[in-house]
């Protein structure tokens, strides 16, 4: 069937600069979705994606004013058109002075409450902003949460992971909330992912993994698509662990 600018289905997507966020703007890209990015950064002038400077929208997540001003310019773009899918990715996992682990007593309040406003309160405010073009798209809502939601993490700071337990939690509410109005909510639990933020002792995490590798973005993104496909009409409320048999 040829694609149509009415037919053709849309993908918003937070982080998408690297790693599992890139790798799900290539997925969805290839097979003729129209992908509409967010980030604090410009478009980076090397991505491969069709219209990718048209469809990328600078927003600070750590800023409640920026967010907003955004939506109202991402609605504007949208035009009345649907968006079928929503994935919130993008997240900041702070570090100390050396690259380790900021615990509860070394990560100031105000810490805390930046990393909760880009991890947690803005995939809220984004579902708010766009749930009439989400509900006219029968649309999917992919919160992306992490291992370190749900056991403490060697490398994961204290303030990272409660906030992705938060968001774990905050997608069986909204599948609940949404699901009325034809959107499903799912979230996926990385694991150790071979990205360029990866934590310099992981090696040793994945000598005891039951796969003993790595898992690859494209796997990730593999399964974000599959989640916001038709393919996975009646899968809601969930957490999909990707992590080669970690969490076991």
């Amino acid at each position: 069937m040829e694609i149509t600018e009415n037919s053709r289905r849309t993908l918003v997507l937070t982080g998408a600069s690297r790693g599992i966020g890139h790798a799900t703007v290539k997925r969805f890209s290839s097979a003729g979705w129209r992908v509409i990015t967010c980030s604090r950064q410009p478009f980076p002038e090397d991505c491969p994606w069709e219209a990718g400077p048209e469809d990328h929208l600078t927003i600070d997540l750590s800023d409640v004013a920026d967010i907003q001003a955004g939506i109202i310019e991402l609605r504007a773009r949208l035009n009345g058109q649907p968006v079928n899918a929503l994935v919130n990715n993008a997240a900041v996992s702070p570090k100390d002075k050396t690259g380790g682990r900021l615990g509860v007593k070394e990560t100031p309040i105000e810490l805390w409450k930046r990393v909760f406003q880009v991890n947690f309160f803005a995939p809220i405010m984004l579902a708010q902003g766009l749930v009439d073009e989400l509900a006219l798209g029968q649309g999917t809502v992919l919160n992306v949460t992490s291992i370190a939601g749900s056991r403490v993490h060697p490398f994961a700071g204290s303030a990272y992971a409660t906030s992705k337990a938060a968001l774990a939690a905050l997608t069986r509410e909204m599948a609940s909330d949404l699901g009325p109005l034809g959107i499903r909510v799912n979230a996926i639990a990385p694991g150790e992912i071979e990205t360029s933020i990866l934590s310099a002792g992981t090696q040793g995490i994945v000598e005891h993994l039951p796969l003993r590798r790595l898992g690859q973005p494209e796997e990730v993104a593999s399964t974000i698509y599959f989640l916001c496909s038709s393919q996975a009409g009646y899968l809601s409320g969930s957490e999909i662990h990707i992590n080669g048999g970690q969490h076991v």
